[in-house]
């Protein structure tokens, strides 16, 4: 004896295993190629680049210390990458590559980030700013000068990342305070013991104004 449908079922939208795998149960999808997308509008076609991106290369355009440029990268390539193995912009450092020593820092839109942890992505739009973007016309940048003028550095391996959340922090606030430099060196590691010497020099521009995320 069959077993009575279940017609009470499909009107509450419940279908049993039967129905699920014979396909009786699954409505109809109208299905929308790229190419019917794409013809719609432009920007339909825009938005549908978005869909589209990977998992082979796709070429980028960023903006990289005031320069516009293109290049074809993989969507898991970080900001990091790009600058050290694309751009040769080796001043950005990658100790750990794991966000946790800040040797990569660099500026996005003013904003302090870590570089390997940044998909380059995600930078598309923004303004990109590395240590090599600081100096004006050949001229250092003053947290530049001071590192140098009080010794604040040894192997300079963690230095540039150092330099940039100490730049940050000058752009925003001309009278840091010593807790202030700690704070915006909390996040960087330095094996070699600096730290007396980066806040001596951080310090010692207290009152200037020149060169920070607001203006560079």
């Amino acid at each position: 004896m069959s077993k009575p449908e279940d017609v009470e079922g499909k009107e509450r939208g419940v279908f049993s295993r039967r129905q699920v795998l014979s396909g009786a149960a699954i409505p109809m999808v109208a299905v929308t190629t790229l190419e019917e997308m794409n013809a719609q509008s432009p920007a339909a076609a825009a938005m549908n680049e978005a869909f589209v991106i990977g998992p082979a290369a796709s070429r980028l355009r960023l903006s990289v210390n005031g320069a516009a440029i293109s290049v074809a990268v993989s969507p898991a390539t970080t900001v990091a990458e790009v600058l050290r193995q694309h751009l040769e912009l080796t001043g950005t450092k990658v100790g750990c590559d794991r966000g946790a020593c800040s040797a990569c820092t660099v500026w996005l839109d003013g904003e302090v980030v870590a570089s390997c942890m940044t998909f380059a992505l995600d930078a598309r739009g923004k303004k990109v700013t590395t240590v090599e973007g600081l100096s004006e016309n050949g001229k250092l940048h003053r947290i530049q000068q001071a590192f140098i003028e009080h010794d604040a550095l040894q192997c300079g391996f963690c230095t540039p990342g150092m330099v940039m959340s100490c730049a940050a922090l000058v752009g925003r606030n001309a009278k840091p305070a010593l807790d202030d430099v700690k704070k915006a060196i909390s996040g960087h590691l330095c094996r070699c013991g600096t730290y007396n010497n980066i806040f001596t020099a951080v310090l010692s521009l207290q009152g200037q104004t020149q060169g920070g995320p607001g203006n560079a």
